[in-house]
């Protein structure tokens, strides 16, 4: 995208602005008493069957200008992590939809690209850390669920036999 100035870096500026106003419609656009404040992404979750899926896809629009903005695979994937996290939680009922009012996915996201374009290094590289560490933590995750599977069904031929 381009200005009439030309400058590449207001283009970039006007984006996120417009990508910041966008998360406060999504995440804090309604304030509520004790100063909490909602936003429309938890309140098109209330729909039943489709709500969080359309939330979804408003929010891919953010991620689909972060990676219009050069940010790279592994911010991309967090952005992700962040929207999947919101999108399949807040499938639970009633849980997941007070989960939808408090995660705020879109912006965390926005939060998170202003801070790769503020310092793109530090970012990719806490981004990749912590895919990595993710992806550990759900292979050690799956093993110790085999091995208790194996293990209880070892437990279960032995005591019938």
């Amino acid at each position: 995208m381009s200005t009439r100035s030309g400058d590449p870096r207001e283009s970039t500026a006007k984006q996120q602005a417009s990508l910041r106003r966008l998360a406060h419609i999504l995440d804090t656009a309604i304030p509520l008493p004790g100063g909490y404040r909602i936003g429309l992404d938890g309140l098109i979750g209330l729909i039943p069957g489709i709500g969080d899926l359309i939330g979804a896809v408003f929010s891919s629009y953010i991620i689909g200008q972060a990676y219009q903005l050069g940010a790279p695979r592994m911010v991309l994937l967090r952005m992700g992590g962040n929207v999947a996290v919101d999108t399949i939680v807040g499938v639970i009922p009633m849980f997941g939809d007070l989960f939808d009012f408090a995660w705020k996915s879109n912006r965390r996201n926005v939060a998170l690209l202003d801070q790769y374009l503020a310092n793109p290094r530090k970012i990719k590289r806490r981004s990749t850390a912590l895919m990595i560490g993710l992806t550990i933590g759900l292979v050690a995750v799956a093993i110790a669920i085999v091995y208790a599977v194996i293990h209880l069904l070892v437990w279960v031929g032995t005591s019938l036999a």
